[in-house]
């Protein structure tokens, strides 16, 4: 029998982030960090970061000016990066690419999905290094030159999107994320009320997710290595040639690995809303090329020895994070190469307790966190800020797999606990 509306979306009675109050300060907080993150490490500002002594000054001065206020926008900046996403659009909706079907819903619909963001990627940057090598590489450094003004406009994109979906949510009978449908605006906004926001065909939440931020991501490292070679005379330091082949790589993985993402918690479980908005469209693209804006003013020179021990932290961390996923993405389609072990739940489900995942819960985990290092070691060891990414991270990713472990208990219930016997470390092996 069919399930109503109402039986589909129940009402959320359990808060994450601390409630409401803890969505507002989410809400508020993120795109302070993304400007801060700017202002405390820019040339602009003084440094990586600047003197001490002069924040205090410098602050007050700048907060009480409304010309400094009015520098935050950029309406050049605004509309190149209108006619990005606007791009990013037009590309999923001309370039080829195979449906594919995502997880059974809850009201036992699959979604189709349309697999062509690394066609997407492929197109970008024969686009970008068509102009570089007609042009040369100071006809990339837009990005570096505007960038506040395309911190704004990406937070102001994000900020509408969010809104947008969440009054849209209200019409005709929509599938709701559990975790989205308290009735408090503000908690709804952030965490995401409808599960998949969609127009046609057109998947909102995945599109999200892989195309406009990260793409975009390797974009903003392309322009400042150009950056670093217009001041060079055309040559670029070893710590930057690592960043950008660990960065570029990663997001060419990922875009290449598109349909992994179909059973990810952001696709499954949450909703569409402020928080995967602005991470998305903001956080991914202005604060991961943290370590490649930090070496486009400053020139730091390894030399063969130290980068050789980041190219093998960042490739272990790679070889944990791919070999594990691929163990993970194989199992859940029916495939059991490596013979791994398993047990079956009362529901049917198959939980893996051998190979990478018999070592910990969120395998996978480790190896973003190793990569995240790595990125953060290639800019040595002048300044603290440019570990903010792989900190952050791996805060960012106990609070997922906290998330996980308790969604997973609620739905396994003594199952769970039996599998928690036998796999008991959550990411890093024997130690946590």
């Amino acid at each position: 029998m069919t399930k109503s509306t109402s039986e589909l979306n129940p009402r959320t009675k359990h808060y994450e982030f601390a409630g409401p109050f803890g969505a507002l300060f989410v809400t508020l907080s993120v795109p302070i960090t993304i400007y801060t993150l700017f202002f405390a490490c820019s040339e602009s500002s003084g440094g990586c970061p600047p003197p001490l002594s002069s924040i205090p000054t410098t602050f007050s001065q700048a907060v009480t000016t409304l010309d400094w206020w009015k520098s935050l926008w950029d309406a050049q900046a605004f509309l190149l990066y209108i006619a990005w996403f606007a791009y990013t659009v037009v590309a999923w909706f001309v370039l080829p690419g195979d449906w594919v079907e995502g997880t059974t819903m809850r009201n036992g619909k699959k979604l189709k999905y349309k697999i062509n963001a690394f066609s997407t990627f492929l197109l970008t940057l024969g686009i970008a290094f068509g102009v570089i090598v007609r042009f040369g590489p100071s006809s990339f450094t837009y990005i570096y030159d505007h960038w506040v003004g395309l911190i704004t406009a990406s937070v102001i994109f994000a900020t509408a999107q969010a809104l947008v979906v969440y009054f849209a949510s209200f019409q005709g009978e929509k599938l709701l994320a559990l975790g989205g449908n308290s009735g408090n605006f503000i908690y709804d906004f952030f965490i995401g009320r409808e599960l998949n926001p969609a127009i046609g065909s057109f998947d909102i939440k995945s599109f999200n997710e892989l195309r406009p931020g990260l793409i975009l991501w390797t974009l903003i490292d392309i322009s400042m290595a150009c950056e670093q070679a217009t001041r060079r005379g055309g040559t670029l330091t070893d710590s930057m040639w690592l960043v950008l082949f660990f960065q570029i790589w990663y997001v060419a993985d990922g875009l290449y690995n598109e349909p992994a993402i179909l059973t990810t918690m952001d696709i499954t479980t949450d909703g569409f809303g402020f928080m995967l908005s602005i991470g998305d469209l903001a956080w991914v693209p202005f604060v991961y090329s943290l370590q490649a804006r930090y070496l486009a003013f400053n020139h730091i020179e390894l030399g063969y020895a130290f980068s050789a021990l980041v190219f093998a932290v960042h490739g272990l961390g790679y070889y944990i994070f791919r070999t594990a996923n691929a163990e993970k993405n194989n199992f859940r389609n029916g495939r059991n190469p490596k013979n791994l072990q398993f047990i079956v739940t009362e529901s049917g489900s198959k939980l893996i307790t051998s190979g990478w995942w018999g070592l910990s819960r969120h395998p996978n985990y480790l190896g973003d966190l190793l990569m995240a290092l790595g990125y953060s070691m290639a800019t040595g060891a002048n300044t603290p800020i440019t570990y903010f990414y792989p900190i952050y991270f791996a805060v960012l990713l106990v609070h997922r797999q906290m998330r996980d472990d308790e969604n997973c208990e609620k739905k396994y219930g003594k199952d769970w606990i039996k599998y928690k016997k036998l796999v008991p470390y959550r990411i890093v092996p024997y130690v946590y």
